[in-house]
């Protein structure tokens, strides 16, 4: 990758719809050239998909919820069976396994607190693997981005 791929993928970070003629032109390239890079990076997976970033508040979703999950044994079985259910889970908008007090460290949204309630018997509570977990309720967003620093 060089300098001229940086600049195209920081053009698509900011706006996946840019057209190849508005990044030809932004970057001094070919439209062939633009081309033809993006499709390498498609091709190496450094472009992994081009997504629409929606308000999760206009939504309907008012409860964006941090939580840190520790498991009860650290058997491979069960820590498979669990990242596979939270990747499953469309209410998990992030799940990480970390290094620290906590196993995994997840994002959750709801649609207000009862519904979150709910997930957390379902998620939580109903797997007798889960040793605890904590909970933190986002107040207000001040930064969320996916763009990264390139």
């Amino acid at each position: 990758m060089d300098h001229l791929d940086n600049k195209l993928l920081a053009l698509l970070q900011q706006n996946a719809r840019t057209t190849i003629q508005d990044m030809a032109e932004h970057t001094g390239a070919s439209t062939a050239s633009v081309q033809r890079r993006l499709k390498v990076l498609r091709d190496k997976g450094v472009i992994q998909k081009e997504v629409a970033v929606l308000d999760r508040t206009k939504l309907g979703f008012g409860i964006t919820a941090i939580v840190s999950v520790e498991l009860e044994r650290d058997r491979l079985d069960q820590i498979s069976a669990f990242k596979r259910k939270a990747r499953e889970d469309r209410q998990v908008t992030n799940f990480y396994c970390i290094a620290g007090d906590a196993d995994f460290l997840m994002v959750i949204v709801a649609k207000d607190i009862e519904d979150y309630e709910r997930f957390t018997h379902r998620f939580f509570f109903a797997d007798k693997n889960v040793r605890k977990f904590r909970t933190s309720i986002v107040v207000s967003t001040e930064k969320a981005t996916l763009e990264l620093p390139i």
